[in-house]
């Protein structure tokens, strides 16, 4: 087992962890010193002298970065099989959480989650923070993490080259590890571990204005395809109305060409199962059985709005969609992409 530690401007904290690690285990340690230059190169020697590996950057690359240069030397220059721990440098996380964790990873199709469960004197910010992104995670991945901010976590070695092809250089890449995983077919445990701040978490290089905004931009992603494909059935239904004035058949193409546009960005940028374990073919026969459903319930819906009740198509168009937006985020959130996550213990 290898335990990695991204350190940007660590102090000896660091050094603590890595000598508890070492009392309790023998596993191997290596710690990535994101360019924290010569003012800290103390504390990286005294980690050569507790037996680590040290991986340096010139200058200071972020977090992601970090762990990646971390994962692909693992991949390239180890023969490890068991699994890697990430662990902060800030002391957050105790000895028999990184523990815990790693006794767990005995599976090669999930993601070990440390939880914290962010009782006792913890920050106001970081119990908002947590909050709100554990909501719009939700929201956006059909999927309930507790900790969606935890730098806690095991990861099989199969997944690393998933991990590597991920982007995300600073704290987002973190978040794009959890919305990437459920559509490549891997799934979640999550374990309660203490949670620890430390003088009010001043230690965290985390900024909440750049690095929030960061974090957020996967969530946009997520709801571009979506809104794309909206707007292209929309003006579609109109175009196509236009030109054969048949309600049925304007339906039929307009929907046939945005989910054209909504399957196309779902696999190149939404669900980008670059790992996937799920075989496009089957992936792409689920997704057209959900278009066929949604058609036929658009049209009956459409055709209810506006040739019954009487209502203007413009208006019955957006009433419609509305509604299946609705119904067609849940069922590929919560359904199609959804895998099974072990809740916390």
């Amino acid at each position: 087992m290898i335990v990695l530690i991204p350190a940007y401007e660590p102090d000896i904290r660091l050094i603590e962890l890595i000598r508890v690690i070492k009392e309790h285990c023998n596993f191997k340690i290596i710690v990535v010193d994101d360019g924290s230059g010569s003012a800290y190169s103390a504390i990286f020697d005294e980690a050569l002298k507790e037996d680590c590996h040290i991986l340096t950057h010139k200058e200071n690359c972020g977090k992601g970065r970090a762990l990646k240069t971390g994962f692909s030397y693992i991949l390239e220059n180890t023969d490890e099989k068991d699994g890697v721990v990430t662990a902060d440098a800030d002391g957050q996380h105790i000895v028999p959480d990184i523990l815990h964790v790693a006794s767990e990873i005995t599976s090669a199709d999930r993601i070990v989650l440390g939880a914290r469960r962010f009782i006792g004197r913890v920050p106001a910010r970081s119990v908002f923070g947590n909050y709100a992104m554990r909501l719009m995670f939700t929201v956006a991945s059909g999927n309930n993490i507790w900790d969606t901010q935890t730098g806690l976590r095991g990861f099989p070695i199969s997944m690393l080259p998933l991990m590597l092809k991920l982007d995300g250089e600073r704290f987002e890449y973190e978040m794009n590890m959890l919305l990437e995983a459920g559509p490549c077919g891997y799934g979640f445990k999550q374990l309660y571990i203490d949670t620890v701040y430390i003088s009010g978490n001043k230690s965290s290089h985390f900024n909440p204005i750049l690095d929030s905004i960061r974090v957020c931009i996967p969530f946009f992603k997520f709801c571009l395809s979506s809104i794309s494909a909206a707007v292209v059935d929309f003006v579609l239904l109109f175009v196509f109305q236009w030109l054969f004035n048949i309600l049925p058949l304007s339906v039929v193409l307009a929907r046939a060409a945005s989910s054209l546009v909504n399957y196309t960005i779902n696999r190149t940028l939404v669900f980008n199962s670059k790992l996937s374990h799920v075989k496009p073919k089957s992936k792409a026969l689920n997704y057209y059985i959900l278009v066929v459903c949604l058609l036929v319930l658009n049209y009956l819906i459409l055709s209810f709005f506006s040739q019954i009740i009487g209502i203007e198509l413009f208006w019955s168009k957006l009433i419609t969609e509305t509604l299946l937006f609705t119904v067609s985020y849940s069922i590929q959130r919560f359904i199609l992409f959804k895998k099974p996550i072990v809740q916390p213990e």
